[in-house]
């Protein structure tokens, strides 16, 4: 019996990232042509298609006219990828109901941080807490930076799945903006957080790591109403 259609571009979905893994494709690749996916998958043009599309719009490929498909994302048929749709003619919603989301899972990466991390770990999220902290004295911001401290610490849990699903809504939350609000002071209050929430998790301490991440997505929360009015 053949399988439902949603079924079978989901096995297709797995097949095409198993696919892509084994090629050892990378970030900055180029897929290969859909002939060449449709005859290394068994499927015809319109399931090839649509599972492009389906990666597309999770961001983990590109489509650039005249030159082809292109790897943005390492992929692998373990990779959990969500499409994170929300309806965005209200910007102010979709960003408080992300942070909403954000919220829990944060506070438990900072959490399980706390309790997991290694030697090596710590050394790697002062350094980008270090980097984080020059940038933000010499301009006055540092979003990368402040980004890399963060993925540090989801790292440091040592379970993949935080930095997958936060990076994921992060991306959702920041795709709006270069500058958020075109405001290169969004969220420069919980800049000191950042340093207590490292001595938090350095310290191994679970319960101050919750705290110290909460305020700086309280301080989120409002420049979002603050700056969205």
């Amino acid at each position: 019996m053949p399988l439902p259609p949603a079924d079978r571009a989901q096995q297709v979905t797995a097949a095409l990232a198993d696919y892509i893994q084994r090629s050892n494709l990378v970030p900055g690749d180029r897929l290969p042509a859909e002939r060449e996916l449709m005859t290394a998958l068994a499927v015809g043009r319109s399931t090839i298609r649509e599972v492009i599309r389906h990666f597309q719009a999770l961001g983990v490929v590109e489509a650039r006219k005249g030159s082809g498909t292109y790897l943005l994302k390492p992929i692998s048929g373990a990779t959990i990828h969500m499409p994170l749709s929300l309806e965005t003619t209200h910007l102010r919603d979709v960003l408080l109901k992300t942070l909403e989301v954000r919220r829990g899972i944060e506070a438990e990466a900072g959490m399980v941080a706390a309790r997991m991390r290694t030697p090596d770990d710590l050394k790697t999220i002062e350094a980008k807490l270090d980097e984080m902290e020059r940038v933000h004295l010499s301009k006055g911001t540092s979003g990368p930076e402040d980004l890399a401290f963060h993925l540090a610490i989801y790292d440091a849990t040592h379970n993949p799945l935080f930095k997958q699903l936060l990076e994921q809504m992060r991306e959702a939350f920041e795709r709006f903006w270069e500058k958020p609000f075109d405001r290169p002071d969004f969220a420069r209050r919980s800049f000191p957080f950042h340093r207590t929430l490292f001595n938090a998790i350095a310290d191994g301490d679970p319960e101050a790591a919750r705290t110290e991440t909460l305020k700086i997505l309280a301080i989120v929360e409002e420049d979002i109403k603050e700056m969205s009015k």
